[in-house]
């Protein structure tokens, strides 16, 4: 990744009407309705746009829109990338950089991912107050880091207290229930054992998944406050652990997404 890159994909994006964006989102497995609710959207397929990679994941759309939501301009990622597709790490990361280079203040992240605490119900939604990081490294291990941010970004407090507290409000306000809890980000993208299920409560996950940190790292390294919201579509029982499919998933995301659409509506409203 070179900055001659991100100005020559910020560059096409800006040609396009993608004008100083406010708010970046990205969006997760089965969670793109968000993006209906764009005003005049103006989309640039990944495809198009340069040195973008491809969502390869044949239930995530590959476009990037942009347009007016609550009243701000913001930029949608209607499909991410994963480890799993093959993608390294500067791949997976590089639209938050453009996003980032667009002007975005603020960046909101869903997931949907497995509950750890077996305290949690399918369909809730959590909100990741920590993250764990099993990735097995990082978006920031590359020579020319320093040329985009200090190469020893502190993790203290990775995802934004003041909108974790404005969703909390919004969730009781709304009455929908919204936990709290850690999310563990692994490789994928095979679900995992039981044996791993143990391990990652012993850890102190409250959720797993196969995205999210390495967004939120460079998120962190470019000084972009985030705050992200996990879908729990499956229950990581090691004890009872019945088969997942990919279909069951999609559907309780379908199914929960309504709610995480009312909360980053009216976060972006309250911002």
């Amino acid at each position: 990744m070179t900055q001659k890159q991100l100005d020559e994909s910020t560059t096409y994006l800006q040609g396009k009407g993608f004008d100083a964006p406010e708010i970046g989102i990205v969006l997760g497995t089965g969670l793109g309705k968000l993006a209906d609710a764009i005003e005049d959207p103006i989309v640039a397929h990944y495809n198009h746009i340069p040195f973008f990679p491809l969502a390869t994941v044949e239930f995530h759309s590959g476009k990037l829109i942009y347009g007016t939501l609550q009243g701000k301009k913001a930029v949608v990622m209607k499909g991410r990338f994963h480890l799993y597709e093959g993608y390294d790490f500067l791949d997976v990361t590089y639209p938050i950089r453009v996003m980032h280079q667009l002007g975005i203040k603020k960046l909101f992240i869903s997931n949907a991912s497995g509950a750890i605490n077996l305290e949690f119900a399918l369909g809730d939604l959590m909100l990741i107050e920590d993250h764990i990081n099993l990735q097995g490294g990082s978006p920031l291990a590359f020579k020319n880091v320093a040329q985009f941010g200090t190469r020893f970004t502190d993790m203290a407090e990775p995802y934004d207290l003041e909108m974790r507290e404005k969703l909390i409000k919004i969730a009781d306000a709304e009455n929908i229930t919204l936990r709290k809890g850690v999310y563990a980000s692994v490789v994928g993208p095979q679900l995992e054992t039981r044996a791993e299920y143990r391990m990652l409560k012993i850890l102190g996950a409250d959720a797993v998944g196969m995205s999210t940190v390495p967004e939120v790292i460079v998120a962190k390294h470019l000084g972009l406050p985030v705050a992200a919201v996990s879908v729990l579509t499956d229950i990581c029982d090691p004890d009872n652990l019945q088969p997942v499919n990919i279909k069951s998933i999609l559907s309780v995301a379908e199914k929960a997404e309504p709610k995480m659409v009312k909360l980053f509506k009216e976060l972006i409203g309250a911002l």
